[in-house]
């Protein structure tokens, strides 16, 4: 690969944007004879009394889409504040952050992992309470087999140590946050992941989550997203956003809820089996007839939650209605 085409694209839109946006390098990556940079790109206003959401793509280097989708809604986004006077008065009202690619070392080299070896999506100190999955679950075995979580004892990974930086310093401080974290590979439809990962026990904010969905559904009534708790697919350790949501709720009185994107890569292969003898084709739509359809489908998704954050005092519930939310949720999700 003479370069990386995201790490470009993400460096041209800085310069799009550089009279909107703050930039900061929060860590770099070396890897071969390269060094690459780990972004975070924040626009809008930095009030820390007004709610923010943080988008999250390229955890894993294999998943190029997950950064594409958001390199293309951020462009957009950049393009329209030059006469969207609608988004400009929006913007006014809430903070976004952008990390799209935190794993460039993984992207250089075509890995799930970093360039140490490490899925950063298992990286982090937390333990699954009940049994996970042999190695897909995560493992210390040896990081030449995939999901390796890493040494025991040991600080987490610089990537993971920036995006927890950035979502530490820019979301929880706020009364209410949102993150969404795009990735693929995982069924033949797209998914809405909300935590625990590392547990089947329902979250405080299983409410807030059945509210933002309903909500999605009457602006978007022809939408294809599953949302579900990961754990009704599959237990992990380290998951980060596990991590970072118990780090919430050691704050009382936030709203913290971190999403998870999953696109569903096996339609893409299904449609053309041929994908299979290709390690990106596993993970992203190789057609670009289809890859435009996925970058198209997804910016009403990210549009949708952006102004859902910025409006939330107006559908987040409270009183006997959150309960009665709470209620629906657990017997939808847990007690099937």
């Amino acid at each position: 690969m003479p370069a990386l085409p995201e790490l470009k694209e993400l460096e041209r839109i800085i310069q799009l944007g550089q009279k909107y946006l703050e930039v900061d390098v929060l860590c770099e990556v070396d890897v071969q004879h390269k060094r690459f940079p780990v972004y975070r790109l924040a626009l809008g206003n930095p009030d820390p009394a007004l709610p923010a959401i943080g988008f999250f793509g390229g955890i894993h280097g294999l998943e190029r889409i997950g950064s594409q989708v958001l390199l293309s809604f951020l462009r957009g986004l950049l393009t329209r504040l030059s006469w969207d006077k609608s988004l400009q008065h929006m913007l006014q009202e809430v903070r976004l952050v952008f990390m799209p690619l935190i794993n460039p070392g993984g992207m250089w080299q075509a890995t799930r992992s970093n360039p140490r070896g490490v899925d950063l999506m298992r990286n982090a100190p937390v333990e699954a309470t009940d049994q996970v999955p042999f190695l897909l679950g995560g493992h210390r075995i040896s990081r030449y087999l995939p999901w390796y979580r890493g040494p025991a004892d040991t600080e987490m990974e610089a990537e993971n140590l920036a995006l927890c930086r950035t979502v530490q310093e820019e979301l929880l401080p706020r009364r209410f946050s949102i993150a969404i974290d795009c990735h693929s590979g995982f069924g033949l439809r797209d998914r809405v992941w909300f935590p625990h990962a590392h547990s089947v026990h329902p979250i405080p904010h299983l409410a807030d989550i059945l509210s933002l969905e309903e909500l999605f559904q009457q602006t978007h009534p022809n939408h294809r997203y599953l949302f579900e708790p990961q754990s009704l697919q599959y237990r992990t350790h380290g998951d980060i956003w596990d991590y970072l949501y118990l780090q919430a709720q050691q704050q009382s009185g936030k709203t913290f809820l971190p999403l998870t994107l999953e696109m569903g890569s096996w339609l893409w292969v299904k449609k053309n089996p041929r994908q299979l003898f290709s390690r990106h084709g596993m993970f992203n739509p190789v057609a670009e007839h289809r890859l435009h359809r996925v970058l198209r489908r997804h910016n009403s998704w990210l549009d949708f939650l952006m102004r859902a954050t910025c409006g939330y005092q107006e559908w987040l519930a409270q009183g006997p209605t959150r309960l009665r939310l709470q209620e629906r949720a657990v017997q939808r999700w847990y007690r099937p």
